[in-house]
């Protein structure tokens, strides 16, 4: 007799990470996707789970998270904060989260390596690691603390390609590493994202052929779009390898620059993200980064001098704003917090879609768009 436990959802429409789908129920067994039935074709002698109605989608992958439920990675960069942070992002809709280290000391930076490799042996949900800065351009450092700023040198290179243990992105301005250590960065399977950068087209295109593939949270602490002097929002639009980064907030970006940012590259070249701080998930509205107060006011996070400092939202805020706000279909806005960030990430056929094979990380939502149930590899988690 065999001991695998199988599962079967039905009852709600399917998201599979690229189109809805109606009248199919997905079989799970030992915490994987097995199969898509029609419903009535459902196994009957397994755990049934009726879910009477809204859509069953994979679990959110969000690739750019300071902070959530008041944890916060620089502040202690070890593996129990990426846990605490994975499990407050999780009773959100997000199982998958790639904890995020903003431009700070040496030490923070190669504790944050140590830790995210940790991380992503033993914390479930925890892919690896964002190492935004410090190879910034001081032009466009928004909140990131300047005297940690610096370029990108070769033991820097040969640094990031040992920590990496999972998934990889690292941000970084064209002017600070140059081709060369972006291509070394590329070859060793890092994902390299351009941004907080004061770059021409002519940079950026040079980056992206070097291998650059990303662009972190577009139209935020970049070189803007102009009819002579496209900047590095132009190049990113024009060029259909790159995926682009998104905050979608209502504070971070226009609505009118995010909808022609989604018309020109589509959900499947648009990678919604929360950057959130640690009032995000549940957490308090006052923290303390690197040394100075941040506040929330309303939907904002401010210092004091009111520039923007992350986000208070999570991966499913953003899902339903832009359902809600730019009147996207769902399908389109799931893609973009699911598919396409685990396509960035090379983790396409693991999670991030409902296909055989892949993890069984599941999130149910009821026709308007509150979260119902979310399952990790098959098990409920708590929401």
């Amino acid at each position: 007799m065999s001991d695998r436990r199988r599962q079967v959802f039905f009852g709600a429409r399917l998201f599979d990470g690229l189109t809805m789908r109606d009248d199919r129920a997905l079989v799970v067994e030992d915490g994987a996707i097995l199969a898509i039935a029609p419903t009535a074709e459902r196994p009957r002698d397994v755990e049934a789970v009726d879910l009477a109605g809204g859509v069953l989608a994979p679990g959110l992958v969000d690739w750019q998270v300071n902070g959530g439920g008041g944890a916060l990675f620089n502040a202690a960069p070890t593996p129990e904060t990426i846990a605490a942070m994975a499990a407050a992002h999780r009773h959100a809709g997000v199982t998958s989260i790639l904890p995020t280290v903003i431009t700070d000391s040496p030490a923070v930076l190669a504790a944050a390596l140590l830790a995210a490799a940790e991380a992503a042996r033993v914390t479930p949900g925890a892919l690896g690691v964002h190492v935004e800065g410090p190879f910034i351009d001081p032009r466009r450092k928004g909140v990131h603390l300047a005297e940690f700023i610096r370029p990108m040198r070769d033991r820097d290179v040969e640094q990031l390609v040992l920590a990496r243990s999972g998934a990889m992105v690292v941000t970084l301005a064209p002017a600070a590493a140059g081709p060369e250590r972006i291509a070394r960065l590329a070859a060793a399977g890092i994902v390299v994202s351009l941004g907080h950068a004061e770059a021409t087209a002519e940079e950026a295109r040079a980056a992206f052929a070097a291998g650059a593939r990303a662009v972190t949270h577009l139209f935020n602490a970049m070189s803007q779009l102009g009819s002579r002097a496209p900047g590095l929002v132009g190049a990113a639009l024009a060029d259909p390898r790159i995926v682009c980064g998104l905050i979608a907030d209502g504070q971070h970006v226009h609505d009118a620059a995010m909808r022609a940012a989604i018309n020109v590259k589509g959900a499947g070249g648009v990678a919604l993200v929360s950057d959130a701080m640690p009032p995000a998930a549940g957490g308090p509205s006052v923290f303390m980064l690197q040394g100075r107060r941040m506040r929330r006011e309303g939907s904002r996070l401010l210092d004091d001098f009111d520039t923007l400092a992350g986000s208070a939202i999570t991966l499913l805020d953003a899902v339903r704003y832009v359902v809600g706000a730019l009147g996207l279909p769902l399908a389109e806005a799931l893609k973009m917090a699911t598919a396409t960030p685990a396509r960035l990430l090379g983790l396409d056929g693991r999670i991030g879609g409902l296909a055989p094979g892949a993890r069984a990380d599941l999130i149910h939502l009821d026709d308007r768009l509150n979260l119902r149930g979310v399952w990790l590899a098959g098990a409920p988690q708590q929401t």
